[in-house]
């Protein structure tokens, strides 16, 4: 599968918010939006991200077709990754895909992720792009309304 990377459209954005708003994938995140049903935020959060020079959000697509997103955002000296791939496509190396093209067009380093302890899917992801474990936290996470283990992952410079 021809897994690449192109800038974000407008017309992407309800393909996002579906796919942000599915209860089971929502649970496997942890750490998402307060309520990720809520159009308005959503559309918020996406003017605030696409308005922002300093982020790189880009939309992946397989074999030409829309299948999730992948971006770098925070400030200079804590850069983090972030992705999603609509439920549907989980378990295809899409993800692992989309950000080693992430990566290869970032020189930005180091940078960090975070992913819930249980989510061994972003787990493996991370792992085969070169991160490692370098922390752990805990924290309120409101797609699952209780605390819940996270890990910190470093992509070394």
């Amino acid at each position: 599968m021809d897994v690449s990377l192109r800038p974000v459209r407008d017309g992407d954005l309800p393909l996002f918010f579906a796919w942000m708003a599915d209860p089971e994938s929502v649970r496997t995140a942890a750490f998402t939006a307060e309520d990720p049903t809520d159009r308005h935020a959503f559309d918020a959060h996406w003017s605030r991200v696409l308005a922002d020079a300093s982020v790189v959000m880009c939309t992946v697509l397989a074999d030409g077709a829309v299948v999730g997103n992948a971006g770098v955002y925070g400030p200079p000296d804590s850069r983090q990754v972030t992705y999603w791939i609509d439920r549907a496509h989980w378990g295809r190396g899409l993800a692992t895909a989309a950000l080693r093209a992430l990566l290869g067009s970032v020189s930005e380093r180091p940078l960090y992720a975070r992913a819930a302890a249980d989510n061994t899917g972003s787990r493996r992801v991370l792992e085969k792009c070169g991160f490692t474990v370098t922390g752990k936290d805990h924290g309120y996470a409101h797609a699952r309304g209780e605390e819940t283990d996270e890990l910190l992952f470093t992509l070394p410079g």
